[in-house]
């Protein structure tokens, strides 16, 4: 899921249960209205392939590095605002369609998940 600064989802993918999310966030840096000044990231999506993408979009990368991985400059001060997203996913996961995955197929969970991040926009 992307989200703006002010905590709304913009866009989002729903990958398969056991895939890697990072496949699908490469399309949605094409979803972005403009070009954002930072991009962050938590360290599950720490490639150089996508902090290589997302400088091509004119934007910063915010991503930490992996332990195994050589340090990459990540400044402390815009990386703590990734919790934007995580309370984003929690106000979503108020609603039990969502929290639970109660709709199986990709198409109803999409609608359940555009229904409550509108309802969260307007809120």
């Amino acid at each position: 899921m992307i989200a703006d600064g002010a905590g709304h989802a913009i866009a989002f993918r729903i990958a398969p249960g056991q895939a890697h999310e990072l496949p699908h966030a490469l399309p949605l840096l094409d979803r972005l209205p403009g070009v954002p000044r930072w991009v962050v990231a938590d360290r599950g999506y720490s490639s150089h392939r996508f902090r290589q993408q997302i400088a091509e979009a004119g934007a910063k990368p915010a991503i930490p590095s992996k332990r195994n991985e050589a340090p990459v400059r990540c400044p402390d001060w815009i990386y703590n605002n990734r919790n934007i997203v995580e309370r984003l996913w929690a106000r979503l996961k108020e609603w039990r369609a969502v929290a639970t995955r109660y709709e199986k197929t990709a198409a109803s969970f999409s609608g359940i998940l555009c229904l409550a991040a509108a309802l969260d926009y307007l809120r």
